[in-house]
């Protein structure tokens, strides 16, 4: 759907305007729809109205009352920033979720979220202790519970306010029998429109039941004050490993009658997926592999106390349950909250993890959080994967089995005339399926387009429910067609709403497929992770601005390939005609004559290349993205498209030919420095749309390289060597900018090698072509890479590692390169710690260390989030040497290859920079060994600090003597 426009208010003020003016007669057929987090998967806040999005301004947390344990906060806070906040105060907001590092606080009241834990800590709702709501007449309403005084004299007022609460008190209490009837008893009770909980025990009348899980249909939320509960102090996860996923199930029963915390279930899909994400690495020794018997399905068991005895005698029983029970494969322990959340991240992703599956059937959300008595969860479930199976569909599961929860999405291409009725036919045929099972269609994520089944759930209850909808919202401008609706008017039908798939099937699957996951961004939303140490995405997290995201990026994408199909246009033949060679002069003019062709500016292209300018294409997201949604593979193919009609900036040809002109620039280094090291050299730069560019050394690295004796790899004088110094043989691949701004990088590599006893070469002088491809000078990269993946291949033929040394660039032959036909490369090129991490036994620390000192380490952003084991391998390097190395938990620096060069990105750089580089940089000094592995990331450090953090081969360099 798409909005007729957004608005983003700045507080619950700017709200009320949004009212006011909607209640002008000029606007009255305007409807309208709250967001938060983007992170429901049944629409909810997916509107042809004006969208209200509070997850860009409104995201202050206004007070927080340690005392009495109540946070306020806007609707834009998302869960993790407040946990975060209250952390110092032995605090935390408990409904748990996986989304809870992009879910807005507005968002989870709004589908009254919940998830891991909620047996013990409950829903959204029950930590609700007012809402700050804005009605359509621009009124603003503080619901809290009331007593029998304040409820009467509330019902009194003459406005929308009293009438909202007499609709409600009349229906609670004329329909409370039928209430109790309808409503069933489950932990994850029928929410929106609560009429089961509006009357509280102590005889309170609380408004917020109705409100909580309402999706924006009743009003628009500005400010929540919040329930708060104590950390609990110590923590232990049992990981019960078990032959098949039914097993599973059926001992979950029995877990839960242990009074566990909680007990998470995962099936042998998602269990697979997982072992292939980026957090596995940190968990893996939790999970250990029979390999003649592994894993079908696994059972995560949380056990929480304050009193660490209290923990292990309760840990104490549910070993010795265990150890009787012969239904499982074997179990380990994980204790402490540190390898508990990291156990928890990946039960957190295995949403996201579902989609990530190659060809266009994949996960479908719309049956997907159904909720039954924890005791009929096996059969329910046997019931459900006989329904799937019937219909010929593959899917995962996982859940919170202790609530009777399943998360299962069958994998559709709803491009297909034979899929798309699927959604109709599973989807009526769980509904009857929970019911039978006496449960829920939306146990955990809300309504939203799923709403048709709404009357059959609440039966002869629907109509009270269009009566409150009335007293909220009587034009019905609030999200129409979600949960309740005036009789003249329908709710949304599932198979009646414009489908993701109608525009993919225009797109056509070869073209999806050939633009890098972008047309299969599922939406989750992984990528607005708000956490400034996490590294996806730097660009997003420095504007605030969704388009600047990978989920953001990839929808532009697909809504460009969509005009393009519309058109009759193939982007991949008109990338192929690019490169049949037009005479340069010809295309330069026909570039201009486009430019400034009045008629193209409203080109949506634009749009899209407005959004790529911000990619720092430093790949988080092919690492973190669960989907592995890679917005630098299909940004180059966009750029080399767009620029093929329009011309580029000045300082592309620059940047794209820098590997190329940097021997030159070597050999007129005085010239060079005085371009880049002076006012009007600087000015110069800026003209051309470069700045901060670092300065030559005096000595070139050649010149270094000569003097040290260190040889350069040909194949004749590999071939050349005896098996026992071939043997010994290492090649370092150094790319451009460490050899010629920072060659003590490679000497301290050779220095290395030698003190182990090997014997160093450095390679060829080659273009590695990363810079190239970032700017989408696809067919210049495809040649240089040809002629460099040769010249590598034919080294690595015979037997001898090549070891690169800047992360971002070594890790170009691992996926720019493989991506390539033809290119060549079979062969890895090493990372430095991957080759040291097999030569520890050649490694030990020679002199002397200072007392007291510490040593830490920043990993680049594409090696950390690409490579999840480089932070393991340099820690057991350094081991090694005798010393505990600090990984610092950061994210992008801002500098990325050439962006933070950039004039057009120097602000965003700098401001990616101060959200979590310049503290750690700022604590280094001559006893605090701050180290960086990124080139790119020491010339950011360099530019801003004025300080040089060493490689750490550089430092171990120095430890071996």
């Amino acid at each position: 759907m798409e909005p007729a426009g957004v608005l983003f208010p700045e507080d619950t003020g700017d709200l009320k305007i949004v009212a006011k003016v909607l209640s002008e007669p000029a606007f009255r057929s305007v409807v309208i729809a709250p967001r938060g987090g983007g992170t429901g998967t049944n629409g909810q806040s997916l509107t042809s109205g004006v969208v209200v999005d509070c997850s860009r301004h409104m995201r202050r947390i206004l007070e927080i009352d340690p005392v009495t344990r109540v946070a306020r906060v806007e609707a834009g806070v998302v869960k993790d920033q407040l946990n975060r906040a209250l952390r110092p105060y032995g605090l935390f907001f408990a409904p748990e979720l996986s989304t809870s590092n992009r879910a807005t606080i507005g968002g989870m009241i709004s589908t009254d979220a919940c998830g891991q834990g909620s047996c013990l800590y409950g829903k959204t709702s029950g930590h609700v202790r007012g809402l700050r709501v804005v009605l359509m007449d621009g009124s603003d309403l503080w619901s809290r519970p009331l007593d029998s005084a304040a409820l009467a004299e509330t019902m009194a007022r003459d406005d929308r306010t009293g009438e909202i609460y007499r609709t409600v008190e009349q229906i609670t209490r004329e329909k409370a029998a039928r209430i109790r009837e309808i409503f069933p008893d489950l932990n994850r009770y029928m929410t929106g429109y609560d009429l089961a909980h509006v009357r509280r025990d102590n005889g309170d009348f609380d408004l917020n039941a109705i409100l909580c899980g309402s999706e924006g249909t009743l009003a628009m939320i500005g400010e929540a004050e919040l329930n708060l509960l104590p950390i609990p102090a110590h923590v232990a996860l049992v990981n019960i490993r078990y032959g098949d996923f039914n097993t599973a199930l059926e001992h979950a029963r029995e877990l839960t009658a242990l009074m566990v915390a909680s007990v998470e279930t995962v099936d042998e899909k998602v269990l697979g997926l997982a072992k292939g994400d980026i957090v596995w690495n940190g968990i893996a020794r939790f999970f250990p592999d029979d390999i003649q018997c592994p894993a079908n399905g696994i059972n995560i068991v949380e056990l929480l106390a304050d009193d660490e005895d209290e923990l292990e005698r309760h840990l104490a029983q549910v070993i010795a349950a265990l150890d009787t029970d012969a239904s499982h494969r074997g179990y380990t322990i994980a204790r402490g909250h540190d390898d508990a959340e990291a156990i928890w991240a990946m039960r957190k992703r295995a949403v996201g993890l579902l989609g990530s599956v190659d060809g266009p059937v994949r996960p479908v959300a719309f049956v997907e959080d159904t909720a039954v008595p924890p005791q009929n969860l096996a059969a329910y479930i046997r019931e459900f994967r006989a329904l799937l199976d019937d219909a010929g569909v593959s899917y995962g599961m996982f859940g919170h089995v202790d609530a009777g929860v399943l998360h299962v999405r069958p994998a559709l291409d709803l491009t297909r005339d034979d899929h798309m009725p699927m959604v109709r036919h599973i989807s009526d045929a769980v509904v009857a399926l929970t019911r039978k099972y006496g449960g829920v269609l939306w146990g955990e994520h809300g309504k939203g387009v799923r709403s048709e089944y709404v009357p059959q759930f609440f039966q002869d209850l629907y109509p009270d429910l269009q009566r409150i909808k009335q007293a909220f919202d009587p034009d019905n401008r609030l999200n129409p067609g979600k949960i309740a609706a005036p009789a003249s008017q329908a709710l949304l039908k599932i198979d009646e709403v414009p489908l993701r798939g109608g525009v993919d099937r225009v797109i056509g699957n070869e073209i999806r497929s050939a633009f890098d996951n972008a047309a299969y961004c599922n939406g989750n939303g992984a990528c607005f992770d708000f956490d400034e140490t996490s590294p996806m995405c730097p660009s997003y997290k420095a504007t605030g601005d969704r388009r600047q995201s990978p989920k953001g990026r990839a929808m532009l994408m697909r809504e460009w390939l969509r005009l393009l199909a519309e058109k009759g246009t193939d982007p991949r033949k008109e990338a192929a005609a690019l490169r049949v060679g037009i005479a340069a002069l010809p295309a330069f003019i026909r570039r201009a004559a486009n430019t400034l062709n009045p008629a193209n500016k409203s080109d949506f292209s634009h749009e899209v290349r407005e959004a790529m300018d911000s990619c720092l294409a430093c790949k988080a997201c092919a690492g973190q993205c669960p989907v592995k949604v890679s917005v630098p593979a299909f940004r180059a193919r966009f750029l080399e498209l767009y620029y093929s009609r329009y011309l580029r900036p000045l300082k592309d040809p620059l940047v794209a030919a820098i590997e190329t002109t940097l021997p030159i620039m070597m050999r007129t280094r005085p010239l060079y420095n005085l371009v880049a090291g002076t006012g009007p050299g600087r000015w110069l730069l800026r003209m051309a749309g470069l700045m901060a560019l670092p300065l030559l050394p005096a000595m070139p690295l050649a010149d270094q390289a000569r003097r040290l004796g260190v040889a350069t790899a040909t194949r004749e004088r590999i071939e050349n060597l005896t098996q026992a110094e071939r043997e010994r043989a290492v090649v370092f691949v150094p790319d451009a900018f460490t050899a010629s701004f920072d060659p003590d990088v490679v000497l301290a590599a050779v220095r290395i090698a030698r003190k182990m006893g090997l014997l160093p070469f450095l390679a060829e002088p080659q273009i590695n072509g990363k810079a190239l491809h970032v700017h989408g000078y696809l067919e210049r990269f495809e040649h240089a890479a040809a002629r460099t993946a040769r010249y590598l291949q034919s080294i690595a033929d015979l037997e001898v590692p090549l070891v690169g040394l800047d992360p971002s660039m070594t890790l170009a032959f691992r996926s720019e390169y493989r991506s390539l036909p033809g290119a060549g490369l079979k062969s890895t090129v090493l990372l430095p710690q991957e080759w040291l991490a097999a030569q520890t036994g050649r490694l030990s620390a020679n002199l002397p260390r200072e007392e007291g000192a510490s040593f830490g380490l920043l990993l680049h952003c594409t090696e950390r989030s690409n490579i999840p084991a480089s932070a393991g391998q340099w820690k057991r390097i350094f081991e090694g040497l005798g010393i505990s190395l600090d990984i610092i938990d950061v994210g992008c620096c801002g500098m990325a290859g050439t962006f933070g060069h950039e004039v057009r990105n120097r602000a965003i750089s700098k401001k990616l920079y101060g959200m979590s580089w310049s503290t750690p940089v700022s604590n280094a000094n001559g006893n605090n060994v701050v180290m960086a592995t990124g080139y790119s990331c020491r010339s950011q450090v360099k530019v801003i600090d004025g300080k040089s953090l060493p490689h750490p081969l550089q430092v171990i360099d120095r430890l071996i003597g």
